[in-house]
């Protein structure tokens, strides 16, 4: 079973594309539920996905008030394991504001798949292929410089692309690492939860893998979320804990 997991925050004007395009891969992929993770939205976000109700099997987790990305991550992880049957299952989290291109998914659970077998499947804009279409210079600066500072301390053989939301885990992968981790899952405040939970994955000595992405941010409507100056801090302090985590986490390998 494959699930989709979309953090969604006031994206009255995306997500409704992006469903759709899900939608349209229905003949590609396995029997699949979305998830989605209303963060509080004030918007018309609900009526975006309520209009598609009955032509597509989705879910919907609910935060009374806006939480952040990582409390949706933290709470749609849950939600995806607590349904998940079977420990092959797959989640695959997406950003909700269309910048991400579910045509990728086929090609992602392929490398979930014998002869490769990640535990994890990567949609990097850093690989041969990828691009960053959109993305103001400041953010791709900002986003190089992290990725580059995580991969020198938190090496992760055949991983590029550190901060990228775009992913599909293995139900045991996540289910090992919270495990390891319970309430410490995720203790990020902003978008560095992304990179948290990877550098968690690393320390159960998971397998990751990588597709090329277009990041498409020409395709978002609305304005950033990201506090640029607040995140970067984030990351400095994120880094800081994991590796003090990782030595306590019973379950982590310490690589």
């Amino acid at each position: 079973m494959l699930y989709f997991l979309l953090p969604a925050y006031n994206e009255e004007g995306n997500i409704g594309a992006l469903l759709d395009k899900i939608r349209a891969l229905s003949g590609q992929l396995p029997r699949y539920r979305v998830l989605v993770v209303n963060d509080g939205c004030t918007d018309a976000t609900m009526e975006r996905i309520r209009e598609r109700d009955g032509l597509m099997p989705i879910d919907v987790v609910t935060h009374e008030t806006n939480q952040g990305l990582p409390a949706s991550l933290r709470d749609g992880i849950a939600a995806f394991l607590a349904a998940a049957s079977n420990e092959t299952d797959v989640l695959v989290t997406m950003d909700a504001d269309n910048t991400h291109e579910p045509g990728l998914v086929p090609q992602m659970l392929g490398n979930l798949q014998p002869p490769h077998d990640a535990d994890i499947v990567i949609a990097s804009r850093y690989q041969r292929g990828g691009q960053e279409i959109g993305l103001s210079l400041s953010r791709r600066v900002m986003s190089r410089t992290v990725n580059l500072m995580l991969k020198a301390f938190f090496n992760i053989p055949g991983v590029t692309d550190y901060t990228s939301g775009f992913r599909a885990y293995r139900a045991e992968a996540l289910r090992r690492v919270a495990g390891a981790y319970g309430p410490r899952l995720i203790e990020s405040t902003t978008f560095s939860a992304t990179a948290e939970l990877l550098l968690k994955l690393r320390s159960v000595g998971v397998k990751a893998r990588e597709v090329p992405l277009v990041l498409r941010y020409d395709q978002k409507r609305g304005q950033s979320k990201m506090r640029v100056a607040r995140t970067i801090l984030d990351y400095f302090r994120m880094m800081v804990r994991v590796a003090a985590a990782r030595r306590r986490a019973p379950g982590a390998t310490g690589r």
